[in-house]
């Protein structure tokens, strides 16, 4: 079933507030969902923060309308079953322990706004809206950082929790918000190593998938000193580049460069992961590379240097075995589009890439890499266009080619299964591969030819 509509969902919390009100409390939608509508987006966090009821008050009222989620509850939350609506009580937190986790939670309803509101990350993030009478409570300025379109922290308690540093990146990619001084200089003492590899995960999801300019995350990173939990990506930064090929800068400029014009040409489906990871990747085997030929800055075979540390940046971020095998991939061919434009290789050439990289997410990442190089104008990228071109015409595009002739095959031939199998197996493949055969037809055919006892 589709969630409701934003308006029915703007219906149910002033139904709740309004309920909430005739037991003498007062309820007020907070965080993300009054910073969005303010800055005149859709309001997709309804969050209520109830004062003045007691918790069983609160609970029992919910239940009456609502099915009630108990997955919260130990954090003075309370989920609506099936509705993107949360109900919480203010409440302070005490840190007892070290992560994103390590709080004692006390919820107490009879807290006052602004007492409830220091607890909250960002002064964007602390204003309050009544949602029967439209009124904004400002506790903390956070209305003039929002005109200011900048990230302050709410307060010094900010240092707690170490994944504020992360959500700091990403608000600022999603925004194109600045970042107060003194938050980044307060970022410079927060122990990252502290945070579970799956909230890493996250936050660096809603930077790459969702920033508008993932680049202010980036610098963000590298101005509070987080780099140093991402060993991959410091060395970009002042890694010479040459002039006329990157009139940008360094590589991590032309990096941040490259992930901004992503950022402007997502898909919007799930590739669009695996393409944002290998643009933030695609040179990390340049420190390691790079040279200088009598006045020239030389990176060779950085594309294949460029495997160890993304396996190693992509082990901090995430455990998905098959996002790593892709990226790396992506990676270790990116300079392909341009090398076999040049070359104009044959058909079995285009057809065995497509068995080491899916040959339309290469083109893309080969065409942002190609477009983060300002001054120089952003153009077509003809070479990725002639390589998808073929790749499309040989029906190896999103996939490599799958095999016409199979072991059942070979069984049907009167062959036993054995070690020869394979590189008979094998043997087919490539000839299939170098076009010689099309067909299942003429698969056999050169499969009973391999098998035909010599002269």
């Amino acid at each position: 079933m589709p969630p409701p509509a934003p308006a029915e969902l703007e219906s149910i919390v002033r139904s709740l507030a309004r309920a909430v009100a005739a037991r003498g409390g007062r309820a007020w939608l907070v965080g993300g969902g009054v910073r969005d509508a303010l800055l005149g987006r859709p309001r997709k966090d309804f969050d209520l923060e109830v004062f003045g009821l007691a918790p069983a008050v609160l609970e029992a009222l919910l239940r009456e309308r609502h099915a009630v989620h108990d997955v919260g509850r130990a954090f003075g939350v309370l989920k609506l079953a099936d509705l993107p609506i949360d109900v919480s009580l203010p409440r302070r937190e005490t840190k007892v322990a070290t992560g994103h986790r390590g709080f004692a939670i006390d919820a107490d309803p009879f807290l006052d706004l602004t007492t409830a509101a220091l607890r909250r990350d960002l002064t964007v993030n602390a204003l309050y809206e009544d949602p029967l009478t439209g009124e904004i409570a400002d506790p903390l300025g956070g209305r003039a950082d929002l005109d200011a379109r900048v990230l302050r922290h709410a307060s010094p308690r900010f240092v707690e929790d170490p994944l504020r540093v992360l959500r700091v990146a990403q608000f600022a990619a999603r925004f194109r918000f600045a970042i107060a001084p003194e938050t980044v200089a307060l970022a410079r003492s927060i122990d990252l190593g502290e945070l579970p590899r799956e909230r890493i995960e996250d936050e660096w999801r809603k930077l790459l998938l969702t920033g508008e300019q993932p680049s202010r995350g980036l610098a963000f990173l590298r101005d509070c000193g987080a780099l140093r939990w991402f060993p991959e990506l410091a060395p970009l930064i002042d890694c010479p580049q040459h002039p006329d090929w990157h009139p940008e800068g360094d590589v991590w400029i032309h990096t941040l460069h490259a992930l901004d014009h992503f950022a402007g040409a997502r898909s919007g489906d799930a590739s669009d992961w695996l393409v944002g990871l290998a643009v933030l990747c695609h040179d990390l085997g340049k420190p390691a590379t790079t040279y200088d030929d009598k006045g020239v800055w030389r990176s060779p075979g950085h594309d294949v240097a460029g495997e160890a540390p993304t396996r190693a940046f992509l082990a901090r971020i995430t455990a998905q075995a098959d996002v790593v095998e892709s990226v790396v991939a992506l990676v270790l061919q990116h300079l392909k589009p341009q090398e076999y434009w040049k070359a104009q290789p044959g058909d079995g050439a285009i057809r065995r890439l497509a068995t080491r990289v899916n040959v339309r997410l290469l083109v893309r990442v080969a065409r942002h890499d190609d477009a983060g190089r300002p001054p120089r104008p952003v153009g077509d990228f003809p070479a990725g266009r002639w390589l998808l071109d073929r790749a499309e015409a040989l029906q190896a595009a999103d996939a490599a080619p799958k095999p016409l002739v199979l072991g059942r095959h070979l069984i049907d031939a009167g062959r036993t299964p054995g070690r020869e199998f394979k590189t008979l197996l094998d043997r087919c493949y490539e000839a299939q591969l170098d076009g010689e055969f099309g067909d299942l037809a003429g698969g056999l055919e050169f499969l009973r030819r391999q098998l035909a006892p010599p002269g």
